[in-house]
């Protein structure tokens, strides 16, 4: 079982993304992500947000908020379960990113984006809900095979 946490960290209608382009042996080698990664020991999920998204942008969050939880499910991987949220206020002068390019992203340009199939269903709720959101995200290698969302 793998943790992690995810936050797109939002400003005048665009959230701040990262294509992973500087990592080898990268799952998401090639793809547009939020920022965040994987849970050191004894972290919660808002102090590994918190801290990733500190040594990947040189941001500190002054405002965030906890959307849902979002499990992964993939053939020939450990299930993942991310934290993910979203933040609004923060302050800092932005570092170079050791991962991947930052860019801000507009809200409705992300969908034409190279993003995993199911990150276009999590957006969609970020949009629509402001309620927190649970989703289980099955895949077949990169194909998207089924999604569960709770509340429904």
């Amino acid at each position: 079982m793998r943790l992690s946490s995810l936050c797109y960290l939002e400003q005048n209608g665009k959230y701040l993304m990262m294509y992973r382009n500087k990592k080898s042996n990268d799952l998401n080698q090639g793809k547009w992500i939020g920022i965040g990664g994987k849970f050191e020991e004894g972290e919660t999920p808002e102090e590994c947000m918190i801290r990733e998204v500190k040594e990947e942008t040189g941001f500190s969050l002054i405002r965030y908020r906890y959307r849902g939880l979002v499990t992964f499910v993939q053939e020939g991987q450990e299930t993942e379960y991310m934290h993910l949220f979203t933040a609004d206020q923060w302050e800092g002068v932005p570092i170079e990113c050791t991962e991947g390019t930052l860019s801000w992203i507009k809200k409705e340009e992300v969908s034409k984006l190279d993003i995993w199939e199911g990150d276009r269903v999590f957006f969609q709720l970020l949009n629509e809900r402001q309620e927190y959101f649970s989703l289980k995200l099955c895949y077949i290698g990169e194909e998207l095979a089924d999604v569960v969302c709770y509340p429904k």
